[in-house]
């Protein structure tokens, strides 16, 4: 094992070990689950930050007799904000470090989160919500974070363990509103901004700087000092695994900008990933919209009989669609590692779309609760099937150089997805031309999945599209230990020297 290797080299002969190979032996431990809580409570405050939107425009639409335009703009500027956030976010990750933007990131949803609670009108609240956006836009970095703590042989199924957080948020947005929203929407607001300030007091305690990235700029005493944190919060005696022989192999990179994502390297990655995001974006939020309108002709019935044609919300429609996530989430981490990054993604996004197009046309010939209620769970159980293996896959592809920068702009791409989803589900479309475009993006969002590169079983960056060299083998004159595990360990992890990316 990878432990016992390190462990067992007593000699005063200089070790030099690579970071893939220090995070192995580390393992994974209590170290990586306080990160896992500091990071996933941002995808919690993702998910209520931008759920609450649903709620809080047709409130205020009321409240403050705002024009249709005017509550369309109030929820596009949260998207808006988060595509600018994203792109700063993903420069400002790889040129001044994980942990200073997981920090403002957190800053900024918190403040203007809390900001929100105290805007007395309409440009006030566009902009304070624009600023949210902005920090939302960083919350790509704490999960970046997150996979670059992770050993090999964990990270599929931990990486998507953190999608645990967004389901909560889920799950959290509308129970807020059901405590709050007709009394203040005010203290609603302020409810959905605790998460990211509870994950940015973690943050600030229990989260270090990445190693990967200390490395990256040439401080490796910085970066080992770290790992024999780690270690001993696993509880392993860092002398014994990071003695004074053991040195950390130089993974110093030139910086990235945005450009690079283009460069014959990563150019055709990129595309390709940029595609699935815009497709799983429209797909993920419209079919939460598309679900919502099909559920909400009976209640606004209700609502224009009963209250005069106040907005009502069928909480129990809704708590029972965003338990479908947990569904997809159970499924797709016992799954991920053995069909793959690449099976796994197509497979969801043909079955989200075609049951969104069924259940579309559906709507229009029946009334059957039951039936369009299963239909739509499904839908969405595998929307967040697709969804959570996107993520993984891309932390996975890109190194440790361009990483939240390539994360972040395709991130961005996402994030303008979501920002046209409104227009293509919304508005006076019927659900048959809703369905037919839906299934259209799909069977794109399919097409561009099964172009990435595979990343199952390799080491983190280690995979593009443009790049046919073999990958060398670390082992170099004897100076260099390795410890990867072979394919009678881990089942996944061939030899370097064996592995081609294809």
């Amino acid at each position: 094992m990878v432990y016992g290797a390190i462990m067992n080299n007593e000699s005063n002969e200089k070790t030099v070990v690579s970071i893939d190979d220090a995070i192995e032996a580390i393992g994974m431990g209590p170290f990586q689950r306080r990160v896992l809580w500091a990071a996933g409570l941002c995808f919690t405050a993702d998910a209520t930050e931008v759920m609450l939107l649903s709620f809080l425009s047709l409130t205020l639409q009321s409240e403050w007799g705002l024009t249709d335009m005017q509550t369309a703009t109030m929820t596009a500027c949260v998207f808006a904000g988060s595509i600018f956030g994203t792109l700063f976010f993903g420069f400002y990750g790889d040129h001044y470090g994980r942990r200073p933007a997981f920090l403002l990131a957190c800053a900024l949803i918190s403040l203007f989160g809390l900001a929100t609670a105290f805007a007395t009108g309409y440009p006030s609240l566009v902009g304070v919500r624009f600023m949210v956006g902005f920090g939302v836009g960083g919350l790509v970095v704490p999960f970046d974070v997150f996979a670059e703590f992770l050993p090999t042989s964990h990270r599929g199924v931990k990486l998507l363990a953190i999608e645990y957080f967004w389901t909560a948020g889920s799950l959290m947005t509308p129970l807020f509103a059901y405590l709050t929203l007709e009394t203040s929407w005010r203290i609603f607001v302020v409810l959905c901004a605790m998460p990211c300030l509870i994950s940015g007091i973690m943050g600030i305690c229990l989260v270090p700087e990445s190693p990967r990235w200390l490395l990256s700029m040439g401080r490796h005493e910085e970066a080992k000092a770290i790992l024999r944190s780690a270690a001993s919060a696993n509880g392993i005696d860092p002398d014994s695994l990071f003695h004074a022989n053991v040195t950390l192999k130089d993974e110093q990179v030139e910086s990235s900008n945005f450009l690079d994502l283009l460069s014959s390297k990563w150019k055709r990655s990129t595309l390709f990933l940029w595609g699935t995001w815009i497709g799983y974006a429209v797909g993920y939020y419209g079919t939460i919209l598309a679900v919502t309108r099909i559920f909400d002709e009976d209640a606004m019935n209700d609502a224009q009989n009963d209250n005069g044609g106040t907005p009502h919300f069928n909480y129990q429609a809704i708590f029972i669609s965003a338990s479908a996530e947990i569904l997809g989430l159970i499924v797709v981490i016992r799954t991920i590692d053995s069909l793959g990054r690449v099976p796994s993604q197509v497979m969801s996004y043909l079955f989200g779309g075609t049951l969104l197009f069924t259940l579309s046309i559906l709507s229009t010939v029946t009334s059957n609760s039951a039936i369009l209620t299963a239909l739509s769970f499904f839908a969405r159980a595998f929307e967040m099937m697709g969804s959570c293996v996107t993520w993984v896959s891309t932390a996975e592809i890109y190194t440790t150089e361009v990483r939240t920068t390539g994360h972040a702009a395709a991130n961005a791409m996402g994030r303008t997805g979501a920002f046209f989803s409104p227009y293509l589900v919304g508005g006076n479309m019927s659900m048959l031309a809703v369905g037919s475009i839906m299934l259209a993006i799909h069977l794109f969002t399919a097409f561009c999945a099964c172009h990435l590169p595979e990343t199952k079983g390799r080491e983190i960056g280690h995979t593009s599209l443009d790049d046919d060299d073999i990958i060398a083998d670390d082992d170099k004159d004897g100076n260099e230990m390795s410890f990867r595990y072979d394919d009678g360990i881990d089942g996944n992890v061939k030899p370097p020297s064996s592995r081609r990316i294809v």
